[in-house]
């Protein structure tokens, strides 16, 4: 499978939104998204295969401190290594940026995502109780640049 991995753009995000919640699970919902891709401080990618987005990521930078907010990828496609070619893009433009290290939290119980964040280089540095829907713990990652 062929896959492009590009700067997501208002099309990209017409052709998902309403298909968010089937398609790509554990999203916030499309409002948020939308904000997203206005905020001049986030960068947002698609990753594409013969048109048809497989799934999305995005940080959001303010100085040299990156916040990767999401990855997401279609149900139907996990375990291709689309959110690794999201993540090495998403690590890519942070470094480009002069981000000092890229944070994220993950839920507890994804053990398949804190698995690719340890791979590149992610690290435990907290918890936040409670963090999924007033129920689930998330672990606060961090990946240091410099």
């Amino acid at each position: 499978m062929n896959i492009d991995i590009l700067k997501m753009s208002f099309q990209d995000f017409d052709e998902i939104k309403d298909s968010l919640a089937d398609d790509f699970d554990n999203f916030w919902n499309k409002t948020v998204l939308k904000e997203e891709l206005i905020n001049p401080n986030s960068y947002y990618l698609v990753a594409k295969s013969e048109n048809m987005i497989l799934g999305f990521a995005g940080i959001s930078q303010v100085l040299d401190e990156a916040t990767l907010t999401n990855i997401v990828v279609r149900k139907d496609c996990r375990g291709h290594g689309i959110a690794s070619l999201i993540l090495e893009d998403l690590i890519r433009n942070a470094v480009a940026n002069k981000a000092s290290f890229i944070t994220l939290e993950v839920n507890i119980n994804n053990i398949p995502a804190i698995n690719l964040y340890k791979k590149y280089g992610f690290e435990k540095v907290g918890l936040r109780k409670k963090y999924y829907n007033h129920k689930d713990d998330a672990l606060l990652m961090t990946k240091k640049f410099k």
